[in-house]
């Protein structure tokens, strides 16, 4: 009784639905101003919501996973030691919150969300900690965490992301790489430090991960100025003093010694130990040939100053790369208007930086321009395909184009649809690369409801069928396929928008577009497609009656 009931009400709902949009058509076939109004403003509909609601655009989705890598930066000077201490305490206070009940945090009972994975390392430039939340709607409560506790470590700075099945650790899809060079190193780390700042301001607070990791020459560093003339003395040259100093200090390579087919890598290394400071580097003995065993300090002039740790170059310049991420509320194209606009034409403008410094914007940017430069090419070609292959198939060059013109339509329902669902709590979707994807799918789906409609209409009135009466009979009966394909496919693709599960957030923008694309095309076709394809006919009549009489 149950499936009858249904199919009873369906089949109502069809024979109203037809019945209204018959008369409706029937009732536009009545007036050229009516059918020239309803044609203009659905065409202008379309248009003006592309315009209006086409949101700022991403790059790729991200694919997160419920983890994060968080990174803890020190200021130069900071050894391994202090930074081994460092990693104990914050394992030490994470450790307990690891496979511990997941529902504590919600219920406020927890500090720190229920982790089911926690591992770190400690380097003397940096410390990673890598966590996995046991629920996935709480990492983001977790890397706020993290980086509040980092903060509390003096004159460090923390750089935390989520993991991403599609890029790298470190916000690959949505990160904007600024990139900072120039001759000197002075004004250049001064330049780093002024975009650090301004960019933290102008994108209220993002992720900023600098290469290096400092930007400020404070690392201690120690100069060997050799004296020359008394090396040469002593019967030692540049080459062996060059070695010796490897060999004291990151140990020297000698050669490879193949044991079997296994190659192992030789290295000479001080006994003594490592240098720990400078007096241990002036008392570094070295064997001349005339003099015996003399310390560096004889034959070099040990100085004590400070500078970067590394040296970055990009196509042989010294270069600074800031990695910013923005808040997930500011889409990447929109990042980018903002750095370009507030941090590198603002810095220039101010002349707050050299003017041999430079600035430029790479990274996730410049993948989401060439990208969706491809994606407009492959929808013109797209569009001229498909137009061309239905000429094929009509041998007429006029009724295609007439089919054409509910691609706008299926664009902006499509844009409408992902707006609306932005306007749902539960929903984030961005307008990303695989998004963007669905509009070439509409092109192909859309126009298969009006092919439907004209070709109808065509048979119709190669019967004789006055145009009108030929329109609104192909309206008629080619509601319900039109009906049925247009609902098997909202089906199909229903479960991907309004159901999303794990992964599904790849498609998940694609599969809107489509749905809604769809939706909104087929319910404008069936009154749009009517009213032009009657005033067009009907317009082609009389202009082959008029030719006809001017003939006579």
């Amino acid at each position: 009784a149950g499936p009858l009931r249904a199919q009873g009400l369906l089949s109502r709902l069809g024979q109203g639905f037809n019945l209204g949009v018959t008369g409706l058509n029937q009732w536009l076939s009545q007036g050229v101003i009516r059918r020239l109004v309803l044609v203009t403003g659905v065409l202008l509909l379309a248009l003006s919501i592309v315009w209006a609601l086409t949101p700022k655009a991403e790059y790729l989705p991200e694919g997160e996973e419920p983890v994060t890598f968080s990174f803890l930066f020190p200021p130069p000077g900071y050894n391994l030691a202090q930074m081994q201490q460092y990693d104990r305490e914050i394992n030490q206070w994470l450790a307990p919150y690891v496979d511990v009940d997941p529902g504590a945090y919600g219920a406020g009972e927890a500090a720190v969300p229920s982790l089911s994975m926690l591992f770190s390392f400690a380097s003397a430039d940096m410390i990673m900690l890598g966590a996995r939340t046991t629920r996935t709607d709480e990492i983001n409560d977790l890397m706020a965490i993290i980086v509040s506790r980092f903060s509390q470590y003096p004159g460090m700075f923390a750089f935390s992301t989520r993991g991403s099945i599609i890029s790298g650790n470190d916000g690959g899809t949505r990160s904007v790489e600024l990139e900072i060079s120039g001759p000197d190193l002075e004004p250049l780390f001064a330049a780093g430090g002024l975009a650090f700042v301004t960019a933290l301001q102008a994108l209220d607070n993002p992720q900023i991960r600098p290469a290096p990791s400092s930007l400020t020459l404070g690392q201690p560093m120690l100069e060997i100025h050799p004296d020359w003339e008394r090396a040469a003395d002593l019967g030692i040259t540049a080459e062996e003093l060059g070695y010796l100093m490897w060999a004291y200090t990151d140990g020297a390579y000698v050669d490879d010694f193949y044991l079997a087919d296994k190659k192992l890598d030789m290295f000479l290394y001080s006994s003594g130990g490592s240098v720990r400071n400078p007096d241990d580097l002036r008392n570094l003995p070295i064997y001349s040939s005339t003099g015996g065993i003399v310390p560096l300090s004889a034959v070099a002039r040990i100085e004590e100053s400070v500078n970067t740790e590394v040296i970055r170059r990009v196509d042989g310049e010294r270069t600074i790369t800031l990695s910013i991420i923005s808040p997930r509320d500011v889409p990447l194209e929109t990042a980018v208007e903002i750095i370009q606009r507030d941090v590198i034409e603002a810095l220039h403008q101010s002349g707050q930086i050299a003017d041999s410094i430079s600035m430029e914007i790479v990274g996730a940017s410049d993948k989401l321009q060439a990208t969706r430069s491809a994606l407009a090419s492959n929808l013109i070609l797209a569009v001229v395909l498909s137009y061309l292959l239905m000429v094929a198939i009509f041998r007429h060059w006029g009724y295609p184009l007439l089919i054409m013109l509910t691609v706008p339509l299926g664009l902006g329902g499509g844009i409408l649809g992902l707006w609306l669902m932005n306007l749902l709590p539960s929903v984030n979707q961005p307008f990303d690369m695989i998004t963007m994807l669905g509009f070439l799918v509409l092109v192909g789906i859309v126009v298969n409801n009006p092919i439907l409609l004209v070709t109808r209409a065509l048979d119709n009135t190669r019967k004789g069928m006055a145009v009108a009466e030929a329109v609104l009979e192909s309206t008629r009966t080619r509601i319900r396929p039109i009906l049925m394909t247009t609902l098997t496919t909202i089906g199909g693709l229903a479960p991907l928008v309004f159901i999303p599960r794990a992964g599904t957030e790849l498609y998940r923008g694609l599969g809107i577009i489509v749905l809604f694309g769809l939706l909104f095309s087929t319910l404008l076709t069936l009154t749009f497609m009517p009213a032009l394809l009657s005033l067009l006919l009907q317009l082609g009549e009389r202009w082959g009656a008029r030719k006809r009489l001017g003939a006579a």
